[in-house]
């Protein structure tokens, strides 16, 4: 069984950056897709980025698309959301999840979600 934790979430300036990470245990994540998501209070957990169990494929949200980077060190067993020019709107709690088929695309099915890191972007 995978856990996930996240960490790196905090407040910043818009315009800034911030690297946010999810370290599994339990089970190397070398043969999982992961994914990251993001949601404020009120509305539905959203897509942000994922990356196959190779790292050979990302996919990105529009709305992240040129911001945001994530990447897997699988030695580490580590992987990281790089996000540049943040804007107030990409205030949420960060969460990341896994992907058992290893595809890593925003529409397959994740689970063993983290408990979140939270990111606010002031004005």
């Amino acid at each position: 069984q995978v856990q996930l934790v996240e960490s790196g979430g905090g407040l910043v300036q818009a315009g800034d950056s911030l690297r946010v990470s999810c370290a599994a245990s339990g089970h190397s994540l070398r043969t999982f897709g992961m994914g990251w998501f993001r949601q404020v209070p009120g509305k539905e957990r959203a897509f942000v980025a994922s990356i196959n169990w190779s790292g050979g494929s990302t996919y990105y949200a529009d709305s992240v698309k040129g911001r945001f980077t994530i990447s897997r060190d699988d030695l580490k067993n580590t992987v990281y959301l790089q996000m540049n020019s943040l804007k107030p709107e990409d205030t949420a709690v960060y969460y990341c999840a896994a992907d058992r088929t290893g595809w890593g695309k925003p529409q397959v099915p994740y689970d063993n979600w983290g408990q979140g890191t939270q990111v606010t972007v002031a004005t």
